[in-house]
């Protein structure tokens, strides 16, 4: 088994999805890259073309675009609801929102950021695990107690992803994880060891390998760990995708224009700063020999004539206009016309049309939130059923980005229940969806309380 080897897709996307990453960082990690999209002119001396490479700048539009679409679609939490009488169980999810993957991120911080991976690389990925406990246990109650049933998350980005296979239904077959992390082994170590590591995991069991390289050179790939996983019995690999469609993949959509004005926004600089040092021109039919600079001055004959060559700046205010162009489409392609005022300084809009440009938006907010939706339901069911928990799982929000827009909900809410249908099992639903909207940012331990109260109370 060659665990090192990278599936045909993987290697077709992984320079792309390098600059994606380059594009949404910037930075220095962008002047770091700049040789790669910042071509070398046709006949431009290496001296001028690495005097360019050192003044590079990047004018990050499509990573603030990204963070602004992660940023509101989170403003309010998804809403999680846990039903049925195994109190143990609620209690595990209700710390599980509070810390999923065992280093104290919240389950809407760690979500956040799998949609921002989503946006840069088309996909990311969740994996679900549960700790490794040695010894035998003889009831759910040991299970608990020893921790082998606390689940948790490990975020994955597309990249790490390396090699894989479907099944007849388009389930994942197997799966191939390769990650690396510089480690020392003591603090007074001098070397630092690079550390590679592949997880291989298919639908019962999983393989872990790793890798050290240092000064001495590399290392045997040893097999450092095996098993069955936590979701065996639902016959099924523990990795779940968030894919994004192509058409609302930010960095796919908008790159090639951030590209195209990053040239171009170096180039013009770069013709501005040159256009300060303008060149002396001497006219004179005599043969010049003379030296020149601030400390020198010059003899011309009677018809000699001296004078400075500077461009006449039509090429910069072209250049200065297809860059505002440029600025303005990538705000367009992702979705964001109406973002002109504040994030893209294009020209005003009436407040009719922003509305109409951001019901546009607000679509694809709701599109994001669905797919994220989606893989959270079904991540906490598997847990749940992995668990065997007995506990109905519900899952609603990322559907709202403004929170003036309560008043609005509560407004149509007043106006349902004044209708006077008798259904206290319409009542109980509204007043519960009111209660953990309001509440989103409490804890879930919190909610569950507020939402059986409210059950109790029909």
């Amino acid at each position: 088994m060659d665990i090192t080897r990278e599936h045909p897709d993987y290697v077709a996307r992984k320079r792309t999805w390098k600059m994606y990453r380059d594009l949404y960082a910037g930075g220095e990690r962008m002047r770091e890259s700049a040789a790669e999209y910042l071509e070398q002119r046709q006949r431009e001396p290496g001296a001028v073309y690495r005097e360019r490479l050192n003044k590079v700048f990047y004018e990050n539009y499509v990573g603030s675009i990204v963070d602004w679409y992660a940023a509101t679609l989170f403003r309010r939490e998804p809403m999680l609801s846990f039903e049925g009488h195994n109190d143990t169980g609620k209690q595990f999810f209700a710390g599980f929102v509070e810390d999923c993957d065992r280093r104290e991120t919240a389950l809407s911080d760690f979500l956040r950021s799998r949609l921002v991976e989503a946006l840069i690389g088309g996909a990311s990925y969740i994996l679900v695990d549960f700790p490794k406990v040695d010894g035998i246990v003889d009831s759910r109650a040991a299970e608990d107690a020893s921790g082998r049933s606390r689940a948790y998350l490990v975020g994955y980005a597309v990249e790490d992803v390396i090699n894989w296979s479907h099944d007849d239904q388009g389930n994942l077959d197997w799966v191939v994880l390769r990650t690396s992390n510089m480690r020392k082994d003591n603090v007074e170590d001098v070397e630092w060891k690079k550390v590679v590591t592949w997880s291989y995991y298919d639908k019962q069991n999983y393989r872990v390998f790793r890798q050290s390289t240092g000064d001495s050179g590399e290392g045997r790939i040893e097999l450092v760990d095996a098993g069955v996983h936590g979701m065996a019995k639902q016959n099924r690999v523990p990795l779940f995708g968030l894919e994004i469609q192509e058409g609302m993949w930010l960095l796919n959509k908008a790159g090639s224009l951030q590209i195209e004005h990053f040239s171009k926004s170096n180039a013009l600089s770069w013709g501005l700063t040159m256009g300060l040092f303008a060149m002396p021109v001497v006219f004179s039919e005599r043969e010049f020999t003379q030296t020149m600079g601030e400390a020198y001055f010059l003899q011309l004959g009677p018809g000699d004539r001296f004078g400075w060559t500077e461009p006449d700046g039509k090429v910069y205010q072209i250049a200065a206009q297809n860059l505002d162009r440029l600025k303005d489409e990538i705000y367009r392609v992702c979705y964001l016309t109406q973002m002109g005022g504040s994030l893209a300084g294009a020209q005003q809009q009436s407040a009719l049309s922003k509305m109409r440009d951001f019901a546009i938006t607000q679509e694809i907010l709701r599109a994001y939130g669905d797919s994220i939706k989606d893989v959270l339901k079904k991540v906490l069911k598997a847990i749940e059923v992995a668990r065997e928990d007995g506990l109905t799982i519900g899952v609603s929000g990322l559907d709202e980005f403004d929170i003036g827009d309560f008043g609005t909900e509560l407004a149509d809410a007043e106006r349902l229940l004044g209708l006077g249908i008798e259904s206290p099992t319409l009542k109980q639903q509204i007043f519960k969806k009111l209660a953990l909207k309001y509440l989103c940012d409490v804890r879930q331990e919190v909610k569950d309380r507020i939402a059986g109260e409210i059950d109790a109370s029909f």
